[in-house]
């Protein structure tokens, strides 16, 4: 997540009766990550909220306020059964991972101690850190929900700690109701946030009324902290062997950019990169003809790349056009950024890389 904005069609901790209705709205606004809470819609209801989210090309969200064991773990199966995307909160990860771990659902528990309704985050900010430490060793634990704006004392640091404690996104998510605090997450190392009822009430400035309107103003707000952001970005490098030596020059003029950075690459254009670029952070996967694509298609299924680079030569007919095919079809199904040329590269770099300060930032 390259810091995303998920609206929660939510309020008060539940989802409201008219998100269906409220939906059409949203999507007009633009938004694309979309989510409501286990409470106050009947299972039939939240499972076509989910399948229309998905048939309009978004990314649906599942996120648990129930306090009780019984309840949550019914919200976990709820979720497998809705098949949304990501199931965000919960406290009871190891039990919430035996349910889901089967089904190809992201999962972002609560770190800290979780009380009340709507959801108050509690305890020192030290335990809270060592609950996301625990947490995110976990196999099956994809990310962390922080309820940061619901912890009363000091936010900022709080946000920063946890996010520079885990190797593993942290969505920040309650009561983000103005740009400062968009942008103080993002400033701390934030994949996301969420907002609800803060958007269904008007609280964000916004050039026209209503609630696309609100969704339009939250996207602007994100843009902008967007560029602040610290969080490193998840990019994707590949080149057939006739542009290796173009997408060698366009790392190497953009090295600076990229340090801090995590550069996920098929075999012989990872070492290509690595030997050219040492101070980078490359991960290589299999070579391509190995299945290297492959695996680069299943991280942007996962949502786990922010965006492909891939330097192709239409000009030469190549054994893997049908894998070129097969990432371009998923990173449109997926809204994966992908560039296949130089000067679209250069486009990716300055939307997702430009005004990130990543110094400190290690790739685990």
């Amino acid at each position: 997540m390259a810091f995303d904005f998920i609206l929660m069609l939510t309020a008060n901790d539940r989802t409201i009766p008219d998100a269906r209705a409220r939906l059409d709205e949203a999507l007009e606004g633009g938004v694309r990550h979309i989510g409501f809470k286990d409470v106050g819609l009947p299972l039939p209801e939240l499972k076509a909220l989910a399948a229309a989210i998905r048939s309009a090309g978004g990314r649906s969200y599942l996120e648990v306020v129930s306090l009780d064991a019984e309840s949550e773990l019914a919200s976990a199966r709820a979720a497998v059964e809705i098949d949304v995307d990501c199931m965000l909160g919960g406290t009871r990860a190891r039990e919430v991972t035996e349910v889901i771990r089967h089904h190809p659902i992201r999962y972002y528990p609560f770190p800290g101690r979780i009380t009340g309704h709507p959801s108050v985050l509690e305890g020192p900010a030290g335990a809270i850190v060592d609950s996301a430490r625990a947490l995110a060793d976990l196999e099956h634990v994809h990310g962390l929900d922080l309820l940061a704006y619901r912890y009363a004392g000091d936010v900022a640091g709080l946000m920063r700690d946890v996010c520079g404690a885990v190797g593993k996104p942290v969505i920040m998510a309650g009561s983000i109701d103005s740009e400062a605090r968009v942008i103080a997450a993002a400033e701390a190392g934030a994949a996301g946030f969420t907002v609800g009822t803060a958007a269904l009430s008007g609280a964000f400035p916004a050039e026209s009324a209503g609630f696309a309107g609100q969704v339009r103003a939250i996207l602007d707000i994100t843009g902008r902290a967007r560029a602040r952001s610290t969080v490193p970005r998840r990019l994707a490098l590949v080149a057939h062997d006739t542009r290796k030596a173009h997408l060698r020059a366009w790392v190497t003029r953009h090295a600076a950019a990229l340090e801090g950075h995590r550069l996920i690459c098929t075999g012989g254009t990872g070492r290509m990169i690595a030997e050219a670029a040492p101070a980078l952070f490359v991960r290589r996967l299999q070579r391509g003809a190995r299945g290297g694509d492959q695996q680069l298609g299943a991280l942007i299924a996962t949502g786990e790349l922010d965006a492909v680079i891939f330097f192709a030569d239409p000009t030469v007919p190549h054994g893997g056009d049908v894998d070129l095919q097969a990432l371009t079809r998923l990173a449109m199904l997926h809204d994966t950024p992908i560039a296949l040329s130089a000067s679209a590269a250069d486009m990716v770099a300055t939307a997702l890389l430009s005004g990130a300060a990543l110094a400190g930032n290690t790739a685990s």
